[in-house]
């Protein structure tokens, strides 16, 4: 049983939510193995076609809980405190990895790495209450968990600089703006399952072969031979002949799929 984290399939759909509403959802320790957890079984679940990650009541992710972070100097060598760091790194190395949509469902504080946590999602929807901060700057940090990869990719870098090296909120009417967030909606989780739901009625190999297929570090002729392959997938898969079967009819596609 988790501690941290909850962790709910239903219908094709993964849920998991950072459960530590006392403190904003900011994660420690445990926090962190249990959502690497949550990760890697959803992507070896083959019931599961979409991952929503959120925060509970009302929150999403406020970074690190300053309560519980050691004195790094005195209690940790430089050793050790890599071998932490890179697991923090790893819920976005897993989020960015994992072909399945992901989508971040933003109600509260998304702060830190709990911003990049959002940000390695493949969608985000953000709630009124939402904010994104990148605020490693304004404590004598650089952003370690991957927001200056990510947010540069997102909204161009000299947008992404802005946030990086002042380390002020990107509000909810920001993200949208910026094209950071896909929607806006009161209540972000009903909102990111809806589109989790419009995902699954699509053939799902396609979908995660697109997913994959985005990839901004591959060239062009990378991209092509990728493509290729991928195609000759989707060709052969039978949900591909049910779509092209069901637009020819004039109705919905019915899939033949095992939901966890």
């Amino acid at each position: 049983m988790a501690d941290d984290i909850r962790y709910e399939t239903d219908g094709g759909i993964a849920a998991i939510t950072i459960d530590r509403p006392e403190v904003h959802n900011a994660f420690r320790r445990q926090t962190i193995l249990e959502l690497n957890e949550a990760l890697r079984d959803a992507t070896a679940d083959d019931g599961v076609y979409v991952v929503v990650l959120t925060g509970a009541d009302g929150g999403f992710c406020a970074g690190a809980d300053i309560t519980e972070m050691p004195n790094w100097r005195e209690e940790m060598t430089e050793e050790e405190y890599a071998g932490y760091l890179w697991s923090v790194q790893n819920v976005v190395r897993q989020l960015r990895r994992m072909e399945k949509p992901s989508i971040a469902a933003v109600s509260g504080p998304a702060v830190g790495a709990g911003c990049d946590f959002a940000l390695a999602c493949d969608l985000r929807i953000v709630g009124p209450d939402a904010i994104l901060r990148e605020g490693f700057v304004r404590v004598g940090l650089v952003p370690g968990d991957g927001g200056g990869w990510l947010l540069p990719r997102l909204i161009g870098e000299a947008k992404a600089k802005e946030y990086l090296l002042t380390g002020k909120d990107i509000t909810a009417e920001d993200a949208v703006e910026l094209g950071l967030a896909v929607d806006s909606a009161d209540d972000p989780v009903d909102r990111a399952r809806e589109l989790a739901a419009d995902l699954l009625e699509l053939p799902a190999l396609a979908v995660r072969r697109t997913n994959r297929l985005v990839d901004p570090e591959q060239s062009f002729e990378e991209y092509c031979e990728r493509a290729i392959a991928y195609q000759w997938e989707c060709v052969t898969d039978p949900e591909h002949r049910e779509a092209i079967d069901a637009f020819g009819e004039n109705r919905d596609p019915e899939f033949d799929r095992d939901y966890s």
